[in-house]
């Protein structure tokens, strides 16, 4: 067991390397070829680092699934998304069903645009973990103070949501979010579902049960890692302004603040009725260079859905 996984390992960094610069991980819902996206030398060899440790520790327990999943995320970290599936893959062939595997690899299949993919594993996830008592999921880039902020249960409706979201399927993410929300136990993992929830009611119509949801967010609330996700419903709120997430004073955003707050200003923006800066908005989120954030996601989704609108 030990020789097979080390073996598999080595084919992993072997294919890696063989990787043409054409190769791509994913083709966008725009049909837009999506490469790795590209890493300061520091960031890759500290992730690199990272990774070499998880394969060891992987070698050294093979029956740990635990020891899969960290390999797979390492490898997510370094954008080397396929690569994660294929080992989330062959611990899933070794292991049958697991709540956690299914978990992540359901992640990353919305990473690359397999929303049927990321349904199918996240459902048969959420079916395994009934009647099980929720764990806390350690974090693979802790926060600033360290406290992981969210849970099996959680990350499992919450991307489950998301994959139906992205899909259009508001009515199934609306039941997901609402499953997630019960399950969560911090105001980190609030704020962010409440934030989606939020958009999947508003388009479905729900205006009045949108409006209590945001009511639930009070002005004491605080959170460690989710501010963006705050931030927007702050907005929702009335109590600040699109400009104040996406300032024009030339301040540089980094791509991951670019697509959270460029999707939610662009929702915002459609739900008060202008669809032409909405889409706007949405375009410049596209145009980012990281195309693997959630907000990205959501934009390509709304864009291929104008096209798709137009089309007929």
């Amino acid at each position: 067991m030990i020789v097979t996984l080390l073996m598999f390992a080595i084919s992993l960094v072997a294919a890696h390397d063989a990787q043409d610069e054409n190769d791509f991980e994913a083709i966008s819902l725009l049909s837009k070829q999506l490469k790795q996206i590209a890493l300061s030398r520091e960031q890759a060899e500290a992730l690199e680092s990272q990774l070499k440790r998880a394969v060891g520790e992987m070698a050294a327990d093979p029956q740990s699934i635990d020891a899969r999943i960290w390999v797979a995320r390492r490898t997510a970290y370094l954008c080397r998304y396929r690569e994660a599936i294929a080992v989330l893959d062959k611990a899933l062939n070794e292991f049958g069903d697991d709540a956690k595997l299914l978990r992540h690899r359901g992640h990353r299949w919305i990473t690359l645009r397999k929303f049927d993919l990321a349904v199918a594993d996240l459902k048969r996830a959420a079916e395994l973990i009934q009647g099980t008592e929720d764990e806390v999921e350690p974090d693979g880039q802790p926060n600033a103070q360290g406290i992981p902020t969210s849970t099996l249960h959680t990350n499992i409706y919450y991307h489950l949501g998301l994959a139906y979201y992205l899909q259009g399927d508001f009515e199934a993410a609306a039941k997901s979010y609402r499953q997630c929300l019960a399950s969560s136990t911090n105001t980190d993992m609030r704020v962010a579902t409440i934030d989606w929830l939020y958009l999947t009611l508003r388009r479905m119509k729900r205006e009045e049960e949108a409006e209590q949801l945001l009511a639930e967010v009070s002005d004491d609330w605080e959170v460690i890692e989710n501010s963006a996700y705050l931030r927007r419903i702050r907005m929702y709120q009335g109590k600040l302004l699109p400009q104040d997430l996406l300032p024009e004073n030339g301040r540089q955003l980094s791509d991951l603040d670019l697509a959270t707050y460029g999707y939610g200003v662009g929702c915002w923006l459609w739900l008060e009725g202008d669809s032409e800066k909405a889409e706007a908005m949405w375009r410049k989120v596209v145009d980012g260079a990281n195309w693997a954030p959630f907000g990205f996601i959501a934009a390509e989704a709304e864009i291929a859905r104008i096209q798709r609108d137009r089309s007929r």
